[in-house]
């Protein structure tokens, strides 16, 4: 027996709804991580200032956060608490679901020279925004280890009585304050590499924003 006609479904297929890239614990994560990261930088700067490791190194007042000593120390205490639980949820959280395997591993040398290389020449893909070359685990890979060591040095210079072990491992107090600006300066860097590769490929923003 035929189908009547008005029964007959004529519409299109739905189109397939599009995965999520990012779930929502990451994109709240990451821009917390982000928040507290610069806040560090910035009001770590106005800290640096007023005792400076490098006497040719100082920072203009105009891009460091605080106003004076004072108000630097507390934007930098409030921040780093946040950095820290927020990155261990974060950490935590990619652990156990997984995604830290899934996301960042495994990664090699040569696949980072390689993805290197094709970005340099304007050859590496970036279609498929779920997916993480070799130089972006690299990268993320780097910035985690990075945060930690600017966490303990930092912990090594705030608590130097209180953690002899760790004071002591980063070479003493005046050590442990190159190490906690190197690793400063190395986080900037990587903030504007990043900044660099979202405004080549700003579609990276959207997906940290609303998840796809």
């Amino acid at each position: 027996m035929a189908t009547p006609h008005a029964l007959v479904d004529t519409a299109p297929p739905a189109a397939p709804r599009a995965g999520t890239i990012h779930p929502l614990w990451v994109r709240i994560t990451h821009w917390l991580n982000a928040l507290a990261a610069l806040t560090m930088m910035l009001s770590g700067w106005r800290i640096y200032d007023a005792s400076p490791i490098f006497t040719s190194i100082t920072f203009p007042p105009s891009i460091t956060l605080g106003g004076w000593l004072g108000g630097a120390l507390q934007w930098h205490f409030a921040a780093m608490w946040l950095l820290v639980f927020n990155g261990l949820v974060y950490l935590a959280l990619n652990l156990a679901s997984g995604r830290f395997l899934r996301k960042f591993l495994p990664v090699s040398p040569r696949a980072i020279l390689r993805d290197f290389m094709a970005a340099l020449t304007g050859k590496l893909s970036h279609a498929d925004l779920s997916h993480y070359n070799a130089v972006q685990k690299f990268a993320y890979l780097f910035v985690v280890c990075d945060l930690i060591v600017l966490v303990l040095s930092g912990l090594a210079i705030w608590k130097s009585v209180q953690f002899p072990l760790l004071r002591e491992l980063m070479g003493g107090y005046d050590n442990a304050r190159i190490v906690h600006f190197c690793a400063m300066s190395l986080m900037a860097a990587f903030i504007a590499v990043h900044l660099a590769m979202v405004a080549l490929v700003p579609r990276s923003l959207l997906a940290m924003l609303r998840g796809r």
